[in-house]
Order: structure tokens, then C-alpha cells, then sequence
């Protein structure tokens, strides 16, 4: 429907994935390295013991499925590049989507994964929270759960599980009306990152880097700040790309 081979598309998920992977990792080392990693660096691979940040699996994916796309269109790597797809049975480069459209289209995607993954959050309570006397907050009771017994705390990453959801539902209908292209995918990122903003205030960190802001906040606060600049460049500078007919509507 969007005018895409499905082996390109296959292969920039493989290389964001692999990015994504990657990001989340190399983020979560930084913010953790004075607590975890310093004393005992050989931790950095211990990947079975968990440890990654949501920021830097959305920029690091972001980064890689972005690579792949900056090699396949660049001139330069054509000829060691482009004789090393072909031979992959990729399609010409002249096939391939922008940077920006593919963003705009996997947006939902990791919106919707971020959601799920939240799920996995909730059951196994890792994420601690303020305290609470509401009646929806959660005690963990469960040996192996690393909230065990605290008390009743904000079910901090059921908020964010269901912010993702509904700004799922209110973004959907704009994914095809946002123009020029990449600007739905800036969109997604500023809006998540305000709800990731205030829903951390909820959570207990020990990762605080300025005054009460930890680093899945300073991120939000940078995300933000880039996506408002650029959905006002664009909105003031940039003429909007022509819609492109639908199929089976003619054109004049």
C-alpha cells in the first residue's frame, strides 16, 4: 500500500532492530555505569542479567534502519555497496523510501511495541513507584519479583501502557495526513516524550541527573525541545508535499 518492495522493507527491520538492540544497551551502560559497571566492567556483556532504556532502542533503531537507507542511496558505496545488494537480490535504489516515510509508517509500530512491552513492566513489578493510597495501587507478592513487598505504590508503567494506547488511537488517523514526511514520526516522539516526562515523576529512579530529572526525563526534555523546532521550521518554511492520489483515482 505505500509503494514499497517488501525486501527492502524486511531488511532496514533487520538493521533497526539490530540498531535498536544496540541503543538500548549503550544507553542504559552510560546511566548506569557509576552504580553497575564501573567496578566490574566485564558486566557490560551481561546482557542475560537485563538492562536496557526505551530511549536508546527507539534512537539506536532510528540510527540503523537510517544507515542502511543513507548506504543504499549513497553514490559513493554504489559500487561496493550496490554489488553486494544486487547480489543479496535486493531491488535498485531508486526503489527505496526515504528516511522520513519509513519513519512516518513504523511510528505506530513502535508505539503499539512499546505497549506491549510494557505488559511484561506490569506483571514482573521491576519499575519502582511513589507510594499511594489509591485504590488501584499495586503490592507485589509474588519471591521473585523485585518489588516484592514494598508498599502500595503508582502502577506507574500501567499509566504509560495506556498513554501509549491512547496516543496510539489519537495519532492513527494523522499518519497519512502529516506533511512533508518525517513529520509524523516527529510528532509521535514529542508526544510521547511529554507523557514519558510527567509519568516519570511517578517512578523512583536512582538515576537522577538534574535537580529531581532523571535520564529518561533529561531525553524526554531533549526529544521535545528538537520536535517542537521541528514541526515550527517545517510549519513556517517548508511547503507541504502534494498528496499523492489514491489508487483507482485518476489525476488531471
Amino acid at each position: 500500500r505505500e509503494g514499497m518492495v517488501a525486501d527492502t522493507v524486511y531488511s532496514v527491520a533487520v538493521w533497526s532492530i539490530i540498531g535498536g538492540i544496540i541503543g538500548a544497551r549503550v544507553i542504559h551502560i552510560i546511566d548506569f555505569w557509576g552504580e553497575f559497571y564501573a567496578a566490574d566492567p566485564i558486566r557490560v556483556i551481561y546482557v542475560w542479567q537485563g538492562g536496557i532504556a526505551i530511549y536508546g532502542a527507539i534512537l539506536g533503531g532510528f540510527a540503523g534502519g537510517s544507515l542502511y537507507l543513507l548506504i543504499r542511496n549513497a553514490d559513493r558505496f554504489l559500487t561496493l555497496w550496490g554489488r553486494f545488494f544486487r547480489f543479496m537480490g535486493e531491488p535498485h535504489k531508486a526503489t527505496l523510501p526515504g528516511i522520513g516515510h519509513l519513519a512516518d509508517i513504523t511510528a505506530p509500530a513502535v508505539l503499539l511495541a512499546m505497549a506491549i512491552g510494557r505488559i511484561g513492566d506490569v506483571i514482573n513489578g521491576e519499575h519502582f513507584a511513589n507510594p499511594t493510597s489509591l485504590p488501584w495501587g499495586v503490592v507485589y507478592t509474588h519471591f521473585n519479583s523485585p518489588g516484592l513487598l514494598r508498599p502500595a505504590s503508582h502502577p506507574a508503567v500501567a499509566y504509560e501502557l495506556l498513554f501509549d494506547l491512547i496516543l496510539l488511537a489519537i495519532l492513527w488517523p494523522l499518519r497519512h495526513r502529516l506533511r512533508p514526511r518525517g513529520m509524523f514520526f516527529v510528532l509521535y516522539g514529542g508526544l510521547y516524550s511529554t507523557g514519558r516526562f510527567f509519568i516519570s515523576f511517578m517512578r523512583v529512579e536512582s538515576n537522577v541527573y538534574f535537580a529531581v530529572l532523571n535520564q529518561a526525563q533529561v531525553l524526554a526534555l531533549i526529544v521535545i525541545l528538537v520536535a517542537l523546532g521541528l514541526l515550527v521550521y517545517k510549519a513556517r518554511f517548508v511547503r507541504p508535499e502534494p498528496r499523492q492520489a489514491s489508487r483507482g483515482q485518476r489525476t488531471p
